[in-house]
């Protein structure tokens, strides 16, 4: 059976940077940080007291007040970003066959701040005021459930949890929905928002995120030999993938092509990555067979960039091995140093911002890179972004329990 082939119509996201796509992408290039005190809970004996919240956001500007006391605040995000989506594509619901239609939005950990919230009426209260909503909002899947039901859209309908990984996997599950003719669009993509005692404090018990509290925007400092850990951020990044002829048919502007996807494990620890990033690798060669390409087309890499000691080293090296001397011709760079890791929301955001490379000829840097780790020892577009021709991109995310993903984006 011949695939068909995947455009990208639509794309919308709320991150630490910018609340949707214009001011997130402006500020990416900018080279603009999204990090800093954390506001949202008193973090004051809490090892890290810093992370890349989103700015500005107030539910009661996109929701009525009793659908608020419903949403937790990662669906809220999935529900906004979703909604610009939609408008970016000119999609007109009433005309299409809502059973072709499809939703895979999925979240790294789902309802933390309700689990927490409500928890602590359980201690305090008992199990009496526990909010009849609470686990309609805390499950993971319930921001497909209700994309899905706002629009009506009743075709494929689920979510992916992967960790890191997660919404990479969802936009790449969308592809091969329609790839194989089991929707004709899909809306896709991943949200979060764990930014609570909880979160950061497990996150603190693995050493996991940076401590750098006096300097937040220089925390995050993917391949830069003085980092110390990741910067927790919150977020959302909705794409809307179609079928080429269906977008052509009804004259939709195309950002780019969906181009191939490759999916692996590490089967190797709960957190750190394969030695060499020998799962990476693979899903890196992966994504670009199956997009019909050659390593040498590549021209930028939207890498997972975490600002950790072990992700940073594993991913450099997993570059080299597939790309061989081309390695050193190809741009790297990590949106994380501005905007944080958005964990489950991280892939879709990270594959907008490479479509968006494609679309503005632009290459965001990677900020915060001061002090070269001779293990890193690539083009990371280091400070400032560039302008440069990018033809064909792929975008890297790997997650806890190992989980790797790559989505390969090319030019329409």
């Amino acid at each position: 059976m011949e695939r068909r082939r995947v455009v990208i119509t639509g794309i919308g996201m709320i991150t630490p940077v910018g609340n949707d796509v214009e001011h997130t992408w402006s500020s990416l290039v900018d080279g603009a940080c999204g990090v800093g005190r954390i506001t949202l809970f008193d973090a004051e004996n809490f090892a890290t007291k810093i992370a890349a919240e989103v700015k500005n956001f107030n539910p009661f500007d996109h929701f009525e007040h009793k659908e608020v006391k419903k949403l937790d605040r990662f669906t809220q995000f999935a529900l906004v970003s979703a909604q610009e989506a939609v408008d970016k594509s000119g999609l007109n619901f009433e005309k299409e066959n809502r059973d072709r239609i499809g939703v895979i939005v999925g979240s790294g950990i789902g309802g933390m701040l309700s689990f927490e919230e409500e928890h602590a009426k359980l201690l305090d209260k008992g199990p009496k005021r526990i909010s009849p909503f609470f686990i309609p909002q805390m499950i993971s899947d319930i921001a497909a459930g209700h994309i899905s039901m706002r629009w009506n859209l009743k075709g494929p309908n689920y979510a992916t949890v992967s960790a890191c990984a997660t919404s990479a996997h969802s936009v790449g599950a969308g592809f091969r929905a329609i790839q194989y003719g089991d929707a004709d669009i899909m809306v896709c993509g991943g949200a979060e928002a764990t930014i609570c005692p909880m979160g950061v404090s497990g996150f603190n018990a693995m050493k996991a995120i940076s401590t750098r509290n006096d300097q937040p925007e220089k925390a995050s400092r993917p391949f830069d030999l003085e980092r110390d850990g990741f910067i927790i951020g919150e977020g959302a990044g909705i794409v809307i993938l179609e079928e080429l002829e269906h977008a052509l048919a009804r004259g939709a502007k195309i950002y780019a092509e969906m181009a191939g996807i490759g999916f692996t494990a590490d089967a190797y620890h709960i957190t750190q990555p394969a030695p060499g990033g020998e799962g990476a690798v693979r899903a890196m060669r992966i994504a670009v067979n199956d997009s019909g390409h050659s390593i040498e087309d590549v021209d930028y890499i939207n890498a997972h960039g975490t600002s950790t000691p072990h992700n940073d080293r594993n991913e450099t090296a997993a570059i080299k091995t597939l790309f061989s001397s081309h390695a050193y011709k190809l741009k790297v760079s990590s949106t994380k140093s501005m905007i944080g890791h958005l964990l489950g929301a991280s892939g879709a955001v990270e594959a907008i911002i490479t479509t968006l490379t494609i679309v503005n000829n632009t290459i965001p840097p990677t900020i915060n890179y001061e002090a070269p780790d001779p293990d890193c020892d690539l083009n990371y577009v280091p400070n400032n972004a560039i302008q440069e021709k990018v033809n064909f991109a792929i975008s890297n995310s790997f997650g806890f329990g190992g989980h790797n993903v790559c989505l390969a984006v090319k030019r329409y």
